[in-house]
Parts: C-alpha cells; structure tokens; sequence
C-alpha cells in the first residue's frame, strides 16, 4: 500500500511540473505542440487612407493584402489570417484612434500605416504595447527610430526616406550625368524634406550638376510657375520630384503648358500617378520613378501577383500593393519559422517574430534575399521605371 502511494505521489507530481511548463519556440517563446492537423487564425491589422485625397494609395495596400490573406487562407498553411483595415485618411490624429479601435479588436501583427506622417503619429505605440508591425509604404524613419529610440517590432518593407534619396542620386550619376538638375520638393512634409536632405547630400558627393532647389508648402501647392519658371531659366534639363502624385500631376501639367518639357525624376509617391480620377496620363509619358517593383517583370511571383490583382481590381497594381502583398507573405513565412499554434504564449510572440525578421531572408514580388537591419530597415535592390505609353516599364 506505501508502495503504491509513493508512486501515485510521483505520478501527480509529473503532471504538476507538466502543467507548469510554459513550452519554448525555437527562440525560446512558449509554444507547446499542438494537434498535428491544427489551424490557427492570427489577427492582422493596419490602417491608411481609405478615403481622402490619398486613398489611392491605401486602396492599394488594402486590396493587395487582401489578395495575399485570401491565398493563404485557400492554402494548405496552418496559418490564416483575419484581415482588418481601418480608415486613417493619412492623419496622424486619425490613425490614432484606428490604433486604438484595431486593439481593442484584439490585433496581433500588424501592417502598421501606409502613409509615414500616420505612422510616427503611433509608431510608439506599437513597440508599447509590443506588437509587431511592418509597414509596405511608411518610408519615414521615425516609424522604426528616432534619435532616441529604436522601435524594436516596426519594421519596414519599403526603401527609407533616406535610402530613397541616396538612391536616386546614384542612379543619376550612373544614368543622367551630363544633366543639369532641378529639386522642387514640399518643406512641409516629413517624407519629402527627408528624401530631399539625402538625396542633395549624395548628390554633392556624386558630382551632379544641380542648380536649382525650390519648396512649396501646403499653402502653395497649386500653383507652381515660380518654381518652373526658376528650374527652366537655370537651364534644367532633369527635374527631380520628391513628392506625392497630387502636386506632380500639377506641376506636370503646368511644365507642359508654359513648353517646358524636361525628363522628371520621382520617387515612391509619383506612384499611382496613372489612376489619379482627371489626370492626362500623356503628361506622364517619359517620367521615371525609382521603385522596388516593376510590374512588367517576368518572374513567375510578380506574374501571378499582378494577374491576380488585375482579374480582381480591374488595373495594374503599383509599388505600394506589392510591398503589401509582400508584407502578408514575409508574416506568414515568420509565423510559420517560429512554429506558432494556438498554445503559443501572447508575450512570446512579439521578441520571437522580431528574432525571425532580424535573421531571415525573404524572396518577394519586390526583391529576392530581402534582409532587415536590427533598426527595421530592409535591404534589397531597386528598380527604375519608366512611364510608356501610359504604362511602368523597366527603364533598365
């Protein structure tokens, strides 16, 4: 009878260490082994500007992501997604309360916001409340660090305001050195200025022959003839925009009717320039814009993404839908490295998904052996395109 107590006492002391243990994930989050034929659903948030002046672009990301939750969710992967975008209108005040509304429905990753002056508006909140976040098209810095701060779980899948300068500078050294280079860029604007500031550095360093920078503020966003006029009489042949489609459609449209035809140079907000409601699309022929996606490429991801998208939307999908599509796809490959299920610790979740991005590579419809830095940047390669017969090309 002793006997058989002292083995009853063991036996019920195993289960309690057992019911006490948490379980760990291959970079020690708690992850306990589910059933074999289980399925786990994971809340993915995110916000942008589904109506207002800049609703093309969230249009865009939210009907990319869509796609990609919606082929994941038709696959064999364990991992499904519950997708859920709320209307920031690119407001900082207003993708504070979409953070707000998206938590309270229990949001576990998140695509964070699509414009970057949205996004620093709640970029600390996520790292707070330790949710992580990856951005397809917040190219501000301050969503992913400050001077004082590195938000530990916001990540980027679209160049930095910095890298987008640097960048461009480059390509003009290695393409458009015999040009005389014009700047007009909006002060005003976080995602502007920041461009402009590397991109004149770089541009002094590569010897580029730049002799006209002119600003404009959102009180004078209409009218552009001064600085034109300006970029012409100094002889400008080049005219970089770093700057949001709205106010190029204008000042392409005001070149063109005062004759002055010089090549424009844009970066990632030119994008979704074509599917602006009453723009002359002619004006845009022969604009570049320096970009991670090119929609005439002939790999089989960027082929399936861009039919998919055009049988379900009716139009070519521009940068900011494929780095969406990208984002969903570069969370679901994390989610599945670190083996989530539904045992899995909500406090686990946060460092593990960190951990996979900081180490893992991803190849997308944007870039192939795509890397993050520790600060959330990403680092692939990009591309230059070129407006033809109404249409992106590969300049290259």
């Amino acid at each position: 009878m002793k006997k058989l107590l002292v083995v009853l006492l063991s036996v019920l002391c195993v289960l309690t260490l057992a019911g006490c243990s948490n379980g760990g994930s291959g970079n020690g989050g708690g992850n306990d082994a589910p059933p074999t034929d289980e399925t786990v659903t994971v809340k993915l948030g995110g916000s942008g500007p589904l109506s207002g002046d800049a609703k093309v672009y969230g249009e865009a990301v939210r009907n990319a992501a869509q796609i990609a939750v919606d082929e994941i969710n038709a696959s064999d992967s364990k991992i499904k997604f519950d997708f859920n975008m709320a209307d920031d209108e690119a407001s900082g005040e207003k993708a504070v309360a979409a953070y707000s509304t998206l938590y309270d429905w229990g949001m576990q990753v998140s695509l964070l916001t699509v414009t970057s002056g949205a996004g620093a508006a709640v970029a600390s909140s996520y790292d707070e409340d330790q949710i992580f976040a990856i951005t397809p098209s917040g190219s501000s810095t301050a969503l992913v660090y400050t001077d004082s701060q590195n938000f530990k779980g916001n990540f980027q899948m679209c160049f930095t305001d910095p890298n987008q300068g640097v960048a461009s500078a480059n390509y003009m050294k290695d393409h458009f050195a015999d040009k005389t280079i014009a700047v007009i860029y909006k002060s005003d604007d976080v995602y502007s200025a920041g461009v402009n500031e590397k991109f004149a550095a770089q541009a002094a360093a590569n010897g580029l022959n730049v002799v006209y920078s002119g600003a404009f503020t959102d009180d004078s966003s209409t009218d552009f003839s001064t600085q034109l006029t300006a970029a012409k009489d100094a002889g400008a042949d080049l005219v970089y925009l770093p700057i949001y489609y709205q106010p190029a459609s204008i000042i392409l449209k005001q070149a063109s009717d005062m004759g002055y035809a010089p090549t424009f140079f844009g970066v990632d907000g030119m994008d979704g320039i074509l599917t602006l409601e009453g723009f002359d699309t002619s004006l845009a022929e022969g604009v570049y814009l320096l970009t991670p996606f090119a929609a005439d490429a002939e790999d089989e991801k960027t082929k399936h993404f861009v039919e998919a998208y055009q049988s379900r939307f009716g139009e070519t999908p521009n940068q900011f839908a494929a780095d969406a599509y990208d984002c969903v796809y570069a969370i679901k490959q994390a989610l599945e490295n670190i083996g989530y299920n539904s045992m899995y610790a909500p406090n686990a979740l946060f460092d593990d998904m960190v951990a996979q991005f900081t180490s893992m590579t991803f190849d997308g419809v944007t870039g192939t052996s795509m890397t993050w830095a520790e600060n959330g940047e990403v680092s692939k390669a990009p591309k230059a395109v070129v407006i033809t017969n109404g249409v992106y090309v590969s300049a290259d």
